[in-house]
This record gives C-alpha cells, structure tokens and sequence, in this order.
C-alpha cells in the first residue's frame, strides 16, 4: 500500500487562482492544477492508494466550511483515493467542539500551518487546538520549519513547535518536510526519541523546481542530500518516516521512485511508502 500523507487540493472554482498565487510566492512550478480531480488520477497513475488531503483555514471563518468538505471527500475515498483532513484556526471559537466534531464524523486528523496563520506555534491558542486534538484523538499534521513561499516568516519555527509539543506531551503529531524545513539541524536535535511525533518526507529530498523567473538564479534550490536524508531517517527511525509529496508541487510517481531508489532494505521503504501511515492513520494496508 502507498499511501502519500501530505497533498493539497483547492476548490474547483479557486484553483487556478490559488495554485497561480502559490507558485510565484515560492518562485516553484506545480505539476498538478490544484484540484481534486487532478491529484486523483496522478495517484490512480502513480499507483497511490490513498493521497491525504491537508487543508489549511487561513481564517476562523472558513474551518467549518472546509472541514464540512473533508467530511464530504470522505466519502468518495473508495472511488477518488482521496482521503481528507479537517483543519483548524487558532483564533477559531470553540476548537474543542469543532474537533469533537470531525473524530465523530471519522476525520483522522487536522492540519495546521502558523505561516500562513500568522500565529507563532507556541501561542497559547495553539496549546488549545492541541489539547483539543488529543481529547479527540486527532492526528495533528503540523508545517515544520521555514515556509518556502515566506522566507522571513518565523512563526512555526521548530524551536517553537517543540514548545507546543511539551505542552500536549499525550498527543500524536507529524511534522511536515522532515520535522522542519531547512531547520533540518535543530530539528533532529530537538525531535529525536520522541515516541509521539512522526515526520513526512514532502518537500524535502533533492532540488527543488523553479519557476524560471530568476529568483533562484541568487537563491538555492537545495534541500535534502540523499545523504543527509539517510542520516536523519537513522536518527528518527524510519518506522517514523511517511511519505508525502505536498502534491501539486510535487510529482507522486518521481516521488515514489526517488523513495524506492535509497540505499534502504525493501521493509524500510515499504514502510515509508505506506506501512507507517496505514498504522498511524488506522487503515488496513
């Protein structure tokens, strides 16, 4: 079973828009066109079982809205592929009943972005989502580390999430792009051992794609060395690794290959391919 555990869809009616918006904020070309509908024929294509949808609420207002649409999503799975998220606000009202809501409803967890939220992780009304998450037994997928549309922005810096985490040590998390992105140093120092946090691989293995309008022609396109990957897949065990695209901005069948492609033994990558996330998520494999 393959399971990708970190994508992202929009809207039928804003997609192009917000895809458009995306990729000249990150100076990075998409491969899909931002909907459903695209990244469930990559995943049939690429021989995806189940592509994870990630929504983020950038406002209080549109998180019943779009957990209303994860649930709906849900339904389709056997058909799409896809499998949907909820998403919650730090500034939303009344977290602990819209959360109670979704694990009700079969929701099997909440992403969260502080970048594009405006809120540092380590707010007290994030200590809330997360102890609201855990009494509802919620996976929370967090954005780990500098976002590559914000360069600047601070605010889910991994110093920040490892103070949230000890705030909600009975919760269970993933830390997206390797536990943070390009704060990869510290945060294999600050999330080693932990045996409630796991860590996707989106958005983080070899170069990046640019858009080709200059910006990368002063800065870096590097991510992940092999080598490096490797060492940090040793230091978090790879029984924590899930495999993740952040699909449009990634290719799922290049991705997959470039998994299946390491120096680890065939019961590594499956798992990484999938049997983590099966365990983590519930699902039969």
């Amino acid at each position: 079973m393959i399971i990708d555990i970190h994508t992202h869809t929009f809207p039928d009616a804003i997609a192009a828009k917000a895809v458009d918006k995306l990729k000249h904020n990150s100076h990075t070309e998409p491969v899909l066109d931002g909907t459903a509908l695209s990244l469930s024929v990559s995943a049939k294509a690429a021989g995806v079982d189940l592509a994870v949808i990630q929504p983020v609420a950038t406002s209080p207002q549109q998180v019943r809205e779009i957990n209303d649409g994860a649930v709906e999503t849900n339904r389709h799975t056997s058909v799409t592929r896809l499998l949907s998220f909820g998403c919650m606000h730090p500034a939303f009202a009344e977290p602990e009943k819209e959360l109670a809501r979704l694990a009700e409803a079969g929701v099997k967890g909440i992403k969260l972005h502080p970048v594009y939220q405006l809120t540092d992780m380590d707010d007290p009304s994030y200590v809330r989502v997360l102890r609201a998450a855990a009494d509802a037994g919620l996976l929370v997928l967090v954005h780990a580390g500098i976002d590559v549309g914000f360069l600047d922005r601070t605010y889910s810096d991994v110093d920040k999430i490892a103070q949230a985490l000890d705030a909600v040590p009975d919760g269970r998390y993933l830390l997206a792009h390797m536990g943070g992105w390009r704060q990869w140093d510290e945060a294999e120092v600050l999330f080693a051992g932990r045996d409630n946090v796991w860590f996707d691989t989106s958005f983080s293995l070899g170069d990046m794609t640019p858009l080709g309008d200059g910006f990368y022609d002063t800065h870096s396109l590097e991510r992940l060395s092999e080598e490096r990957f490797l060492q940090m897949a040793e230091t978090f065990g790879t029984d924590r690794l899930l495999f993740g695209t952040d699909s449009p901005w990634e290719d799922q069948a290049k991705e997959i290959a470039r998994i299946r492609a390491l120096p680890l033994d065939e019961a590594e990558k499956t798992a990484i391919l999938g049997g983590n996330a099966a365990r983590l998520l519930g699902v039969e494999a």
